[in-house]
């Protein structure tokens, strides 16, 4: 039954991620630039902080796991989350030029796959008495590979989009809509974004220990990740802030309450995959295997949302039944890659 809720929890933080993009189309008179910076804050400061403030027992303060004992373990967690960082920048373009679905989809199962697996690989070349390569079992190479097969379903299905829709229906659904291009950023996207489970496997020990609830014991390391997130972004925004003269964007009174609380729910929605990962592990402790999938759980719940939202959204609209068939072929493989392993252990 604790297995089921952690899951369950998972799955409600999968949905929400997959909501968070919907708040930003309600921003106005902002450039890209502008909006990522301010949402940002949100998702990648704000909202972690706080997650991570539960972490700590009373009496106690946050500033007492910055300290030269966790210092090495702090410096790859942040490292890692300036590396996932690239993966965010270059994930907002994979849905531009492919959509909320079929971008999603790819970066998201990829980031799936590798995060898995580069997590404990690392962890063992730097601590090698942690054995952390125990954890990579027959059950959870099977599921990475079958996340891999449910990505390259989805991208047939891309593929079959590509080459049915005439070109006025594509632009309609997605404005920048192009294939080739889109793929490369979106494989690139997910590759650089599996370092947010590097940096949580880094930082997992960077807690209080038994006086911190298992539910809580990731938060801290998700706030370290998101901080070196945010140093990579803050300073790619700034500079397209510079080199598009749009830093008088901040400067539009009249538009800062909309945008700030759109940006703030998108932030919210954002942060929530990851406090619901933090929460629905401390379900799931009965179960080694899950707990290394938990990561790739993760990514394949938020691709099925996505896709979900790209229904909503009529990305999909004009295409054929088959490939519609194949589309929810790839989700349905997805979904089972996260139950799999359980079954196989």
């Amino acid at each position: 039954m604790e297995i089921l809720i952690g899951l369950l929890i998972i799955a409600v933080g999968a949905f929400c991620q997959s909501s968070s993009y919907v708040p930003i189309n309600k921003i106005k008179g902002w450039s890209w630039e502008s909006y990522w910076l301010v949402q940002g804050v949100f998702a990648w400061l704000v909202f972690p902080i706080l997650g991570a403030l539960l972490a700590v027992p009373e009496g106690n303060s946050l500033c007492e796991l910055i300290n030269a004992e966790n210092g090495f373990n702090i410096f790859m967690t942040m490292l890692f989350g300036v590396l996932w960082g690239v993966g965010g920048l270059t994930f907002g373009l994979s849905m531009r030029y492919l959509g909320v679905a079929l971008g999603q989809s790819i970066a998201l199962g990829t980031c799936a796959a590798g995060g898995t697996i580069l997590g404990p690989v690392l962890l063992n070349a730097f601590f090698p008495e942690s054995n952390a390569l125990a954890s990579i079992t027959f059950a959870v190479i099977s599921g990475v590979v079958v996340t891999l097969v449910g990505i390259a379903i989805i991208g047939v299905a891309g593929m079959m989009k590509a080459k049915s829709l005439p070109e006025v229906e594509k632009k309609a659904a997605v404005k920048d809509f192009n294939f080739p291009k889109g793929l490369a950023i979106a494989l690139l996207a997910g590759v650089m974004s599996g370092c947010f489970a590097v940096g949580l496997e880094f930082g997992k020990d960077i807690n209080f220990g038994e006086l911190t609830p298992d539910m809580y014991k990731t938060l801290p390391a998700t706030m370290l990740v998101t901080l070196g997130g945010f140093l990579t972004n803050a300073i790619y925004c700034l500079y397209q802030n510079f080199k598009n003269k749009s830093f008088c964007d901040y400067k539009k009174g009249n538009l800062w309450l909309n945008n700030a609380l759109y940006c703030a729910l998108a932030g919210a929605l954002w942060y929530s995959q990851f406090f619901g990962l933090s929460l629905g592990k401390g379900f799931l402790t009965e179960s080694p295997t899950l707990m290394t999938l938990s990561f790739c759980i993760l990514m394949a719940l938020n691709v099925t949302f996505a896709n979900v939202w790209g229904i909503v959204l009529k990305e999909w609209k004009g295409c054929s039944k088959r490939t519609i068939a194949v589309l929810i072929l790839g989700i349905c493989v997805l979904v089972l890659s996260s139950f799999l392993p359980e079954l196989l252990k």
